[in-house]
């Protein structure tokens, strides 16, 4: 028997949809040469992560071992798989290899992060391979709702794994390579060890629809409307922006790209040769001069990102444009769970503007890039693997996904983050638990989500602050009493002003102090922060975050 060992390890994606990040290992145990698949971000919101602009995984089980890292293979090009590249490739410093539309956004995050963007090598589609170190891989097309999407068909001496990335059974997808089943099948036909696949939409039960199914919808939809017309999707969805910028075109409607997403994509899509027949668009200022019911603008924002040009048009206007009553903003988009809130506060905004807005309306004008319990189904019939291991999803969707697998007469593996399983031999095994977590981008500096300094600001938030503060000169003599700084906490309590209420317990306990007490910092901090938590509670009925200040005189 093979002392060499084919291991799986989601460090992101297995629990949770987003921050994609998976690893996969060969070789002797503890000594296994590595591949990266996916290096993504999550997005931060205001109730668990205040002031975070970003969310990476944790890597620094990689970082430990950054010299057994042969390489990062990319499956495509939304933020959740490639939006980490930039922001941690410092930590592994190896060749990143991707297809060329994918690779082009790999390659602009890694120059504006300081990176040499010639470490991202772009490569074609199967059959070509690429061979790093015990691991052979090439990149198997699949569609979604994002060009050059790719499935990763990863051979070692242990067998064949595929990693389906995130992927959906689409025979017309508009933009971008349509599912080929015949190909499929020929990689699969000499047999593969594991699937490692898509769970997102394993609860969904009805056949998944294809792209091209909403273009008829949203033509009639924006030829019926007066007044301006303004659309959002998902920019990184070409082929949907394509065909609402086709309805404008149709309707007789100069169409206008708003947001620096939506342009770049559709650039990047133009210049890497995946979009040749994108309408002709007009400027922001031209489409000021132009009468209302001949415009159609096509924005950023479809999850109520607050500055993005979605919820600026709310708001106001934006670059000299303004919404008003009657026109229309139609919404060609899924709202992606934990945004409700920030999509409908736009919607409520546009509606006091006297627009009317549509949604997605039950699929009418949106279909998911995701394989629906049908097509993952489908995609295990075709592949016939000997284990299924879901991925990218929560822990629900992942126990759900390894139970289809296991009605089906197939292995079903449960791998959340964290968990390093062996695909060798028959069976496959949990042979560790790794700790993995989160890593906050906040500003321009990168904190690890133990670190403390997101709880404080939560605590902060939550509970407001307190600041006291206290001279003593040379002769361990206060200089008059302590003084209160509130932050986030009403001005007036149960006995009038809080700060004149918390100073004068401040200062009482200050007559009393015995000279130990105050020459000793440590004691001055723990009672002034004790009574000045016990008189908010006393009060306002809240304990307060409370920071004392001693300064010495010397």
């Amino acid at each position: 028997m093979s002392e060499e060992r084919l291991i799986y390890l989601p460090l992101g994606g297995a629990g949770e949809i987003g921050m994609n990040c998976y690893v996969y290992g060969y070789g002797r145990p503890g000594a296994e040469r590595l591949i990266v698949v996916d290096m993504g971000v999550t997005f931060p919101d205001m109730d668990t992560t205040p002031g975070v602009d970003l969310i990476f995984p944790d890597i620094a089980w990689l970082e430990e071992r950054k010299d057994r890292v042969d390489g990062i293979f990319i499956t495509h090009a939304h933020e959740d798989h490639v939006g980490a590249v930039g922001h941690l490739f410092g930590k592994l410093d190896c060749a990143v290899y991707a297809r060329s539309f994918t690779a082009h956004h790999a390659r602009r995050k890694m120059d504006e992060h300081g990176h040499n963007p010639d470490k991202v090598q772009t490569r074609g589609a199967w059959p070509e391979t690429i061979t790093v170190g015990p691991f052979t891989v090439g990149f198997l097309p699949v569609s979604h709702s994002i060009p050059e999407s790719s499935a990763l068909v990863i051979d070692t001496a242990a067998g064949r794994v595929i990693h389906t990335g995130d992927f959906k059974i689409d025979y017309q997808p508009g933009v971008g390579e349509a599912f080929d089943r015949d190909l499929w099948a020929s990689v699969a036909r000499d047999g593969v060890k594991a699937l490692v696949c898509d769970s997102t939409n394993v609860f969904s039960h009805h056949e998944g629809r294809s792209e091209s199914s909403v273009g008829p919808e949203i033509r009639r939809f924006v030829s019926e409307q007066d007044g301006m017309v303004v659309a959002t999707t998902f920019a990184s969805n070409v082929s949907r922006v394509r065909t609402l910028a086709q309805a404008g075109v149709d309707a007789g409607r100069s169409v206008c790209l708003l947001g620096r997403a939506m342009r770049r994509m559709i650039e990047a899509s133009v210049e890497t040769g995946v979009l040749t027949d994108f309408p002709s668009t007009i400027t922001p200022e031209e489409a000021r001069d132009l009468p209302r019911d001949n415009v159609m603008l096509i924005v950023t924002g479809s999850q109520g990102e607050r500055r993005a040009a979605s919820a600026q048009l709310s708001r106001g206007k934006y670059l000299g444009l303004e919404l008003k009553d009657g026109d229309t903003f139609l919404f060609s988009s899924k709202t992606i769970p934990g945004n409700e809130r920030e999509v409908i506060r736009i919607m409520n905004a546009l509606s006091e503007k006297g627009v009317d807005v549509a949604d997605d309306d039950n699929g009418r004008y949106h279909v998911s890039g995701h394989a629906n319990r049908p097509d993952l189904i489908a995609m295990q019939d075709l592949v016939n693997p000997q284990i299924v291991v879901p991925m990218h999803g929560e822990h629900r969707h992942l126990r759900e996904h390894a139970k289809l697998a296991e009605s089906r007469g197939r292995l079903g593996v449960l791998a959340p983050n964290g968990t390093c399983i062996s695909l060798s031999g028959n069976k496959p095994e949990v042979v560790e638990y790794v700790e993995t977590g989160r890593t906050y981008l906040d500003g321009s500096v990168q904190i690890g989500a133990m670190d403390g300094v997101v709880r404080d600001r939560i605590r902060l938030a939550l509970n407001g602050a307190v600041i006291v503060t206290l001279i003593i000169d040379e002769d361990d003599t206060p200089l008059g009493d302590p003084w209160v700084e509130l932050m986030g906490l009403p001005e007036t309590g149960r006995s009038g002003d809080l700060v004149e209420t918390m100073e004068a317990d401040l200062a009482q306990f200050m007559q009393r102090a015995d000279d130990r007490t105050l020459r000793d910092d440590d004691k001055l901090d723990e009672a002034l922060r004790r009574i000045a938590r016990q008189t908010a509670v006393n009060e306002i009925g809240r304990k307060p975050e409370v920071r004392v200040v001693v300064s010495r005189l010397s």
